[in-house]
């Protein structure tokens, strides 16, 4: 019997908006699919930090009145703080039950809700490998990734009854082996998706329209077209298509429209000018697509141009990130503020919002006074199924190399395992009802950071 989630209409819904024919999983994939306990009440919005972020400014600091410049030769560690521009008696933060780096921002305030993962290896130094290894927890091919970003799979699992299951800007997405309508609606700008959900102008006149809608299904009840799995796929999409243009969505993104609530969004979230790309408009655009029931899964690039190999480092890499950082911040304020459907419970208690880079820079500075790449990487996870103020792994205090860990625990362990962007992914993929390791992956759940359910 097929699955009801992989119905004709859902298909066709996903041809238009994720960008035509992706490539279709084999019988084993939707074998392991089928043995899902999808959790619907979960959420999850990926939030990408373009170019290579300094965890030494963010989320995996180093005292600088230790890490001195005298001790250097011995720690191969350079906080560096006293050589930022812009920000006087640069130091660690302490919030909570966490320490940041001077250029955390207003993410400090969420720390209760945050865990970090430390000590993570990216085993590359390219921006593209990283990059599609932490989405999809596969190293790709040379250049070319090898598997389906974990967006998808979780798309797939729990947003298959969603308009749009699956929203990504500026964030690229992959599907190898899953149904298409698990593909990603990718866009530039949020201005993009807005032309896309709204029907063209000028309109045709009520009457022209249902003659010309009546005259299609006509031809898809015909027996030539029926027997035929390319125009009944066609008809499906067609019929998806003129159902979502109906809803009106494109009203939820128009953030340049005059309304009340519009404006009270912009000032939340810091919105000046149009922005459609903007840290502020993203973020804004994620929590709009989630709380109205659009999608389950958002990807949204929180920030760029972190890639500082020179002085840029001292002026921009701070600021940069610390903008990111903010972004996401009002995310959860928007979310931790809003009931979560009668349950007493907030949209942030059932949304995992996940930071991510491509790898970070290096402990050292280099001779232009900027940080190159550096293998080792950390990454954030706030609210949702986290385990809030969790550290889990740690970056060595010699050169910040990657140290074995106990995946349960957390805790450092010559006799554990390194932890991978992978190790992180599964633990999502569980949170999120999926059984098995679906994904190949080949790893368990990174246990320690996630909390029970």
């Amino acid at each position: 019997m097929q699955d009801p989630r992989f119905s004709r209409r859902t298909l066709g819904r996903a041809l238009v908006l994720g960008g035509g024919l992706a490539a279709f999983g084999g019988t084993a994939a939707l074998t392991s699919l089928a043995r899902a306990i999808p959790r619907t009440d979960q959420h999850f919005v990926f939030c990408y930090f373009s170019g290579g972020w300094d965890v030494l400014l963010g989320i995996d600091p180093r005292d600088p009145g230790v890490f001195d410049d005298e001790s250097v030769t011995e720690t191969r560690i350079q906080p560096g703080y006293a050589r930022l521009q812009g920000i006087a008696n640069a130091d660690i933060v302490r919030a909570g039950p966490h320490t940041f780096g001077p250029y955390i921002g207003e993410l400090a305030r969420h720390a209760d809700r945050m865990c970090l993962v430390r000590g993570m290896s990216m085993d590359t130094l390219a921006h593209d490998v990283g990059r599609r290894r932490f989405l999809t927890g596969k190293p790709p091919s040379g250049l070319l990734a090898r598997g389906s970003s974990t967006s998808s799979y979780l798309a797939n699992a729990i947003g298959l009854a969603d308009p749009i299951p699956n929203l990504s800007v500026r964030v690229e997405q992959y599907n190898r082996d899953l149904p298409v309508e698990a593909t990603a609606l990718s866009v530039n700008a949020i201005t993009d998706l807005v032309r896309v959900l709204r029907p063209a102008q000028p309109a045709l006149s009520t009457e022209l329209d249902s003659l010309i809608d009546t005259f299609h299904a006509s031809q898809a009840r015909c027996a030539r077209s029926r027997r035929s799995p390319l125009r009944s796929r066609a008809e499906g999409s067609r019929s998806s298509t003129r159902d979502l243009l109906t809803r009106g969505l494109d009203r939820y993104f128009d953030f340049d429209a005059a309304t009340p609530e519009n404006a009270e969004l912009r000032a939340q979230f810091g919105i000046t000018g149009t922005g459609v790309t903007s840290p502020e408009s993203q973020a804004a655009f994620a929590a709009r697509a989630l709380t109205t029931g659009i999608t389950h899964v958002v990807s949204i690039e929180a920030t760029s141009g972190l890639d500082t190999h020179f002085t840029n480092w001292e002026t921009n890499q701070g600021p940069t990130q610390q903008r990111g950082f903010n972004a996401v911040a009002r995310l959860a304020d928007y979310l931790a503020a809003r009931e979560y459907e009668d349950t007493g419970d907030t949209w942030l208690d059932h949304t995992t919002i996940i930071g991510f880079s491509e790898f970070s820079r290096t402990p050292m500075l280099n001779n232009s006074r900027g940080r190159d790449h550096h293998l080792t990487n950390s990454c954030f996870m706030l609210g949702g199924c986290a385990r809030g103020g969790a550290v889990v792994g740690a970056s060595s205090d010699v050169g910040m190399q990657p140290q074995a860990v106990n995946i349960e625990t957390g805790r450092v362990d010559p006799g554990g395992n390194v932890i991978l962007p992978e190790y992180v992914l599964r633990g999502l993929m569980v949170s999120a009802g999926i059984e098995g390791d679906i994904a190949d992956l080949r790893v368990p759940p990174l246990t320690a950071a996630f909390r029970p359910f």
